[in-house]
């Protein structure tokens, strides 16, 4: 799961996509190759890896993501503030691990959009990963003005790298869409050709049922 951007709902959605399909009766694992901002908490929501952990109903918090920093930048700065690189080797290896844990799916988050970089020397970013691994991969972007482009942007980087877009989910959908909202959902879903699903604010508890317009269990291939 990627985003356009940071900041647009993406850890909100995986962790919604997450708890659906353990309601369903699966066993999911959760995957983020790193978390930063640790030493900002939010008053609502949890770090990234506990809240994806806490979706689950099994995994603990580290093992959800292979690097954790405290401040609130790109990670691959925030691994150069603490000291540490940020190594594929690594992350394929938690991966890998999580692969073979008995898991029906795994649901592994991005960090910030598809270009964001874990590492610059030698370059790795979030599509690094995808292209390796081959998932399909969910958009996530916010529904108002300039959606359009950054959505466009994203899906057809994907599609040229020969990746599976499984879909886009906008959020946080208004109770009553405004007709920028309304027209910025079905432009992308026509000029995209892809379907474009909606899930509209919630709260860490509230996961599972806010997500019930979501369909992702078929995104994932587990219905």
């Amino acid at each position: 799961m990627t985003g356009t951007g940071t900041g647009v709902g993406k850890s909100v959605v995986a962790a919604a996509f997450v708890a659906t399909l353990a309601a369903a009766g699966h066993r999911i694992c959760a995957f983020k190759p790193a978390v930063s901002g640790l030493d900002e908490p939010d008053p609502v929501w949890p770090p990234d890896h506990e809240l994806l952990a806490t979706a689950t109903g099994h995994q603990p918090p580290e093992d959800v993501s292979p690097y954790l920093f405290g401040p609130a930048v790109s990670p691959h700065l925030a691994a150069e503030m603490a000291g540490v690189k940020i190594e594929r080797s690594v992350i394929d290896a938690a991966f890998s691990e999580l692969a073979n844990a008995g898991c029906d799916a795994i649901v592994c988050e991005g960090v910030g959009g598809l270009l964001v970089p874990l590492s610059t020397d030698p370059p790795l970013s979030v599509l690094d990963l995808a292209t390796g691994w081959r998932l399909p991969v969910v958009v996530v972007t916010h529904p108002g003005l300039g959606t359009i482009s950054d959505t466009r942007l994203t899906v057809d980087r994907l599609r040229a790298e020969g990746i599976t877009v499984a879909g886009v989910v906008l959020t946080p959908w208004p109770t009553e869409p405004d007709s920028v909202a309304l027209s910025n959902r079905e432009t992308i879903e026509r000029l995209c050709e892809i379907e474009v699903s909606t899930l509209p604010p919630t709260v860490p508890g509230e996961l599972a049922r806010a997500a019930a317009g979501l369909p992702a269990l078929r995104w994932t291939g587990l219905d």
